[in-house]
C-alpha cells in the first residue's frame, strides 16, 4: 500500500502503542484519525502532529459503546471521506489470580479486548468492502500464543484476537481485497501496567524493566509499517515481536 494520503483510524490512540502508531503513520503521510475516550489527550496529540505539518483528526470513542463508535466513524468519513486502514489497538491488561475473583476486571477485558475489536471492525469493515481495498491491523500479544499465570482472562482475549484475525484474513482477504494482520508484541514500554490493581503483581511486572530492554511503541509501529507497505500480493498475517532479552 502506498501510505501517503491514506486514512487510518487508530483506537486507543491517546497514549502508548496507539500514540506511537499515530506518530509513525502521520510521518509517512497518512491522515490519522485518532480515537479514544480521553478527548483532552487526543487533542494534545493532534496539536503536536499538526505542529509537525501532519494531518490528524480526533474523535471521542468508547469501543464498548456501539453508538459512540458509529458517531465517531461518521465524523471520520465526513472529515476525510473514507477509511483505508483500521488499527484495533485499544486494550486493557489487569493482572490477578483466578481465585481472587476480580470478576469486574474479567468482564472489562472481555468488553474492551474482544467486543471492542468486534464493534469497531463491524463499523469500519463495510467501508473497506465497498471500496474493495483496505488493511485491518489487530493488536494481539505474546499472550495470544502463550499462556501465563495471573493472565488467564487476558490470554483468552488475546488468543481470540489472534484467531479472529486469521479467520477474517481467510474470509475477506481474497474475496474483498482486504489484508489483515495480527501484531503480537512481547514486553512494550507503555502505561499498560498502570491498570493492574494487585500491588504484588504490579510490582513484579514493573520489575521486568530491570531485566530487559523493553520494546517501544515506535518498534511496534515500525512492524505495522512493514505489513502495510508490503506489495499487494503479500499479506503479513502475523508479526511476533519481542525484546531480544525476553526468554519467556
Amino acid at each position: 500500500m502506498e501510505l501517503k494520503g491514506k486514512v487510518a483510524l487508530i483506537t486507543g490512540a491517546s497514549s502508548g502503542i496507539g500514540e506511537g502508531v499515530a506518530k509513525k503513520l502521520a510521518e509517512k503521510g497518512v491522515k490519522v484519525a485518532l480515537a479514544a475516550r480521553s478527548e483532552e489527550k487526543l487533542n494534545q496529540l493532534v496539536q503536536q502532529l499538526q505542529d509537525n505539518g501532519w494531518d490528524a483528526f480526533a474523535v471521542k470513542m468508547d469501543v464498548v459503546d456501539k453508538e459512540s463508535i458509529r458517531l465517531a466513524v461518521d465524523k471520520i468519513k465526513a472529515h476525510y471521506g473514507t477509511i483505508d486502514i483500521l488499527v484495533n489497538n485499544a486494550g486493557i491488561m489487569p493482572v490477578a489470580d483466578i481465585d481472587t475473583f476480580k470478576v469486574d476486571e474479567w468482564e472489562q477485558m472481555v468488553d474492551v479486548n474482544i467486543k471492542g475489536v468486534l464493534n469497531v471492525t463491524a463499523a469500519v469493515l463495510p467501508e473497506l468492502i465497498a471500496q474493495k481495498s483496505g488493511h485491518i491491523i489487530n493488536l494481539s500479544s505474546i499472550a495470544g500464543r502463550k499462556l501465563f499465570k495471573s493472565l488467564a482472562v487476558y490470554c483468552g482475549t488475546k488468543h481470540f484476537v489472534a484467531a479472529f484475525s486469521d479467520i477474517m484474513r481467510m474470509e475477506i482477504g481474497k474475496k474483498h481485497n482486504i489484508r489483515v494482520t495480527s501484531i503480537q508484541p512481547g514486553a512494550v514500554d507503555t502505561n499498560l501496567y498502570d491498570q493492574i490493581s494487585d500491588a504484588d503483581y504490579k510490582q513484579a511486572m514493573e520489575s521486568l524493566k530491570d531485566q530487559m530492554t523493553f520494546l517501544t511503541p515506535t518498534d511496534i509501529a515500525n512492524s505495522m509499517i512493514y505489513a502495510l507497505e508490503s506489495p499487494d500480493y503479500v499479506d503479513v498475517s502475523e508479526i511476533f515481536i519481542l525484546p531480544t532479552d525476553q526468554e519467556w
